[in-house]
């Protein structure tokens, strides 16, 4: 448990995510007959908690996997989590959505500086599609561009 406390505390998670309040929900509470109490995650850059996991990891990466570029699979807040942290962190990130992916969720993760391939009609697809790309990351971006 020490050990997991140290790493939450020492996490870089804050230099890109804010901390969020805890806000009583009063008529959830009194249903439920206990205190309910909701964490804002909507008040992140991209409102979602995604970026928390995202930029933790990708911050801890070692130099040369950085220099390479980060590359996933999703079609939603993971992807914005990931396009959000790279930009950063000044790293290039190329995401993998579903082709189904709603065009709103495509330009998001866009606008955060991520290259995009379509790929496929659900996450699974996308995912295959993302491992081949990831097999050989110092050629990434040649096979995007």
């Amino acid at each position: 448990m020490q050990k997991l406390i140290r790493q939450i505390l020492t996490s870089k998670v804050y230099e890109a995510a804010v901390e969020t309040p805890l806000e009583s929900a009063p008529l959830l509470s009194r249903e439920l007959n206990n205190q309910v109490l909701l964490k804002r995650e909507d008040l992140q850059p991209i409102f979602s908690f995604k970026l928390r996991g995202a930029y933790n990891k990708i911050a801890q990466l070692p130099a040369q996997e950085k220099a390479a570029g980060v590359i996933t699979a999703s079609a939603g807040n993971h992807a914005q989590g990931v396009a959000f942290s790279a930009r950063q962190l000044g790293l290039k990130a190329l995401i993998v959505m579903p082709a189904t992916t709603p065009l709103i969720k495509v330009d998001a993760v866009k606008t955060l500086g991520a290259d995009v391939i379509l790929h496929g009609d659900n996450y699974s697809e996308a995912a295959e599609r993302c491992q081949q790309l990831g097999r050989d990351r110092h050629d990434l971006y040649s096979s995007v561009r």
